[in-house]
């Protein structure tokens, strides 16, 4: 293979993987002048003259004519007297030798193959570079993917031009399901660069992809008249969104839903029929607070701002709906605000708590210091603790996790009986 059909077929491979001119001259250039620096060490004076329309490789080497008995005949940009005439006859010395490189001669063949090899490896490489930068610069967009592999761990998709998108089994909505040859909508999470391979990490389940389904549904959102203020989710199962109006007439949480649901429906059809509160965003803390809660009616409530904590005062028949199936609705309430929410029962020995016993009643079976933590949190009667997950409880309370199950043993065996 001679330097013409060397420069033609990486002409044609490079506009294939859509690499401009001004690039694959640069590459040509590196790749050619890397070989000068194997057999020359120092490359600085030669000149390589690329002409990729013809095909055309010249190498030119450049060094300054010095006395037979200088000191620096053997300086890389210089050349002996008695040398130089054997190259060009009418030199003196000072005068500079333009020296052509045959490139066939100089290289063999085993260095123009090298060459070819190390010009695909580089526009591979590039290729790699300009995938990791497109997909850095759409980290949040939304994009659509067709699944080509499903995995245990995760499901691989290619995009449009077959760039392999990854979804994890962590950024999967636990509900759902693909098979191949689905397309998928998911947000570009994060690009990591491993090993020279760039990885694009899709997701589902960040809040990001709420936010990108809303802003698809919901025109008002494009344009800026309805502003997502927070996204709080557990995927696939609840999420709660707050939103603002920057236009008086205009209902934020009216024109996210639609009409007769007709907007909000899609996106929970999308997300596995996950379960979406839309609220109105409020600098009021008190009213965001309450609204947060939603659908439970809060009583009272005290905020402490030192510790970033709040209390919060509900009836009885309140309480299940504030702290909501598993603990979801306390837990997303919370994040949703910044703050710690602890929920107390606010009694009023109403009829509603004939059916319950209070704590008090078990200080036979449980000591009594263990009773008192579970009333620091407002929990006084049996089915308040009950309706606590485990989990919250190990957070709000001083006990170990084995106590906590112990004591709700005990309590459940005496409604049980």
């Amino acid at each position: 293979m001679d330097s013409r059909t060397l420069i033609e077929s990486f002409s044609d491979f490079a506009k294939l993987k859509n690499i401009d001119r001004p690039t694959m001259i640069k590459i040509l250039e590196e790749v050619f002048r890397s070989i000068l620096r194997k057999k020359y060490v120092e490359d600085s004076n030669f000149d390589v003259i690329i002409n990729i329309d013809k095909g055309d490789l010249e190498i030119w080497r450049f060094r300054e004519v010095v006395d037979d008995e200088s000191e620096d005949i053997w300086d890389y940009d210089k050349i002996p007297f008695s040398d130089a005439i054997k190259i060009q006859s009418d030199l003196a010395v000072g005068d500079e030798l333009a020296e052509e490189i045959n490139i066939e001669d100089d290289f063999g063949r085993r260095g123009i193959l090298t060459a070819k090899q190390t010009l695909v490896q580089k526009v591979k490489d590039l290729e790699k570079e300009n995938l990791f930068q497109a997909y850095k610069d759409k980290v949040g967009d939304l994009i659509i993917g067709e699944v080509y592999q499903v995995g245990n761990r995760e499901v691989l998709l290619i995009d449009g031009v077959g760039n392999e998108l990854i979804l994890p089994k962590s950024e999967q909505i636990p509900k759902d399901r693909y098979r191949k040859g689905d397309n998928i909508r998911a947000v570009v999470h994060r690009v990591e660069m491993i090993n020279g391979t760039p990885k694009i990490i899709l997701s589902r389940t960040s809040p990001v992809f709420l936010e990108r389904l809303f802003e698809l549904e919901v025109p008002e959102i494009d344009d800026n008249v309805i502003a997502i203020r927070k996204i709080v989710r557990e995927p696939g199962e609840r999420a709660k969104v707050a939103v603002e109006s920057f236009d008086d007439r205009i209902d934020p949480v009216g024109a996210c839903v639609g009409m007769k649901g007709s907007r909000i429906h899609n996106i929970v059809r999308e997300l596995e029929n996950e379960n979406i509160d839309v609220i109105n965003y409020t600098e009021n803390m008190e009213l965001y607070i309450a609204r947060a809660l939603s659908p439970a009616k809060i009583t009272s409530m005290k905020i402490d701002e030192n510790d970033r904590r709040i209390s919060v005062f509900l009836k009885p028949d309140q309480v299940s709906l504030a702290i909501g199936k598993g603990g979801q609705n306390i837990k997303l309430a919370g994040r949703l605000i910044g703050k710690e929410i602890d929920v107390f029962r606010d009694s009023d020995g109403s009829e509603e708590e004939i059916d319950d016993i209070a704590l008090e009643e078990f200080d036979d079976e449980i000591d009594t210091w263990i009773l008192e933590e579970f009333k620091k949190i407002g929990l006084d009667t049996a089915k308040s603790v009950l309706s606590v997950p485990v989990e919250d409880l190990v957070r709000r309370t001083d006990l170990e996790e084995e106590t906590i199950n112990e004591v709700l043993n005990i309590l459940k065996q005496e409604f049980e009986d």
